[in-house]
C-alpha cells in the first residue's frame, strides 16, 4: 500500500511508520507539489498540508489520517462526498497531551524566571540576576478544557499555582476535577483573562475559534502577563498580538504554532527577547509518537481488511 506523508516536516513519523510497516511504500511528498506525489496514495497523512477537494478528486486516496489530533486542515465535506474515511488520533489516547502539557509548563516556567537573560548573565560573569517570579500563587488561565488542560492542570498544582478555566460549557464537576477554583463562558472571557497571570490557549482551531484572542483579549489582560499557545496559531490575531508585544503590554509569550508554518524567520515576533518558540514540538516526544504510530499503524491495517478506522472524523 501507498502512504504519502504530506510535507517535509515532522521527519520522525515516517521513519518509526517505515519501521513498523516494512511491507509498505512510505512517501514523502514535497510541500509545493502535493496533488502529484499523493496521486497514487491510497492513505494520505496530511500533517500541516491542505488537503482539499481538488486534491481528492484527482487522487485514489481511501484515507487521510491525521498524525494527531488536529484535522482543521482537512475539507471533511469533501471528503465525504468523495467516500474517504478520515481518521485521527486523539491526544487522550496517547502521552501527546502529556508532551503538549509539558511543554507548557517548560514556557511558563522559562518566561516567568526570564530564563534567556539568566543564560546571558552567566556568559557575562553576572550573579544574582536576572529578579524573576514564581509560578506559586500566579493565577493560570486554562483556555479550553480539553485533554491538554487536564494533563497541565496537576503539573500547576504542583507548582502551586492557582487556576481558572475557560469552556464553551462551564462545568462545575470537571472545573472541580481539574482543581480550578473558578470557570468561566467563553462569552465571558475577557473577565477571566482581566484575573490571569499566565494565559495558556489548548483549544482546537474551528470557525468560531480563530481569532479569538484579538486585541480585546489581549488588552484584557493584565499588564505583564504571559500568553502561552499550544493549540494553533490563528487562535491569536496576529497584528493586535505583534501590538501588545510591541507596546510592553504583554510580558512575553510561549509559541509551539504559527499562522502559517513553518514560520518564517524574518518574521519579527522572533526577534521579541521575551518570546520562546519552538517548531510545533509539543507532541513530539518519544513516548507520544509510539503510541500515536501504533494507531495509525492499526487504521492502515483495517484499511487493508477492509474495515473503517477507529476515531473516524468523517
Amino acid at each position: 500500500m501507498r502512504i504519502a506523508f504530506c510535507g517535509s516536516g515532522f521527519p520522525d513519523a515516517p521513519r518509526m511508520l517505515r519501521d513498523r510497516l516494512p511491507s509498505d511504500e512510505i512517501v514523502i511528498c514535497a510541500e509545493d507539489a502535493p496533488p502529484r506525489s499523493v496521486a497514487e496514495a491510497e492513505v494520505v497523512i496530511p500533517a500541516m498540508t491542505r488537503i482539499d477537494d481538488a486534491l481528492m478528486a484527482k487522487s485514489r486516496i481511501r484515507l487521510i489520517q491525521q498524525w494527531g489530533a488536529g484535522v482543521e486542515g482537512v475539507d471533511l465535506e469533501a471528503a465525504k462526498r468523495h467516500g474517504i474515511w478520515v481518521a485521527n488520533v486523539p491526544s487522550g489516547d496517547t502521552f501527546n497531551a502529556e508532551s503538549v502539557a509539558d511543554l507548557a509548563l517548560l514556557f511558563t516556567l522559562e518566561l516567568l524566571r526570564d530564563l534567556r537573560q539568566a543564560q546571558a548573565n552567566v556568559r557575562a560573569g553576572r550573579l544574582g540576576a536576572p529578579l524573576g517570579r514564581s509560578l506559586a500563587q500566579c493565577t493560570v488561565c486554562l483556555f479550553g478544557l480539553g485533554n491538554i488542560a487536564a494533563a497541565l492542570a496537576p503539573r500547576l498544582k504542583a507548582c502551586g499555582a492557582r487556576m481558572i478555566g475557560i469552556s464553551r460549557r462551564p462545568d462545575p464537576a470537571k472545573s472541580a476535577q481539574l482543581g480550578l477554583s473558578d470557570c468561566f463562558a467563553v462569552e465571558d472571557r475577557l473577565t477571566a483573562l482581566a484575573k490571569s497571570d499566565v494565559a495558556v490557549l489548548c483549544l482546537p482551531l474551528t470557525s468560531e475559534t480563530r481569532g479569538i484572542v484579538g486585541a480585546a483579549e489581549l488588552a484584557a489582560l493584565p499588564r505583564g502577563a504571559l500568553l502561552i499557545n499550544v493549540g494553533r496559531g490563528a487562535l491569536i490575531d496576529y497584528p493586535a498580538f505583534l501590538t501588545a508585544l510591541e507596546s510592553g503590554h504583554l510580558g512575553g509569550a510561549g509559541l509551539d504554532v504559527y499562522w502559517k508554518e513553518p514560520i518564517d524567520p524574518a518574521d519579527p515576533l522572533l526577534a521579541f527577547p521575551n518570546v520562546i518558540a519552538t517548531p510545533h514540538v509539543g507532541g513530539v516526544t518519544e513516548q507520544s509518537y509510539a503510541a500515536i504510530m501504533e494507531t495509525v499503524a492499526g487504521n492502515i491495517e483495517r484499511l487493508r481488511r477492509g474495515e473503517p478506522p477507529i476515531n473516524r472524523v468523517a
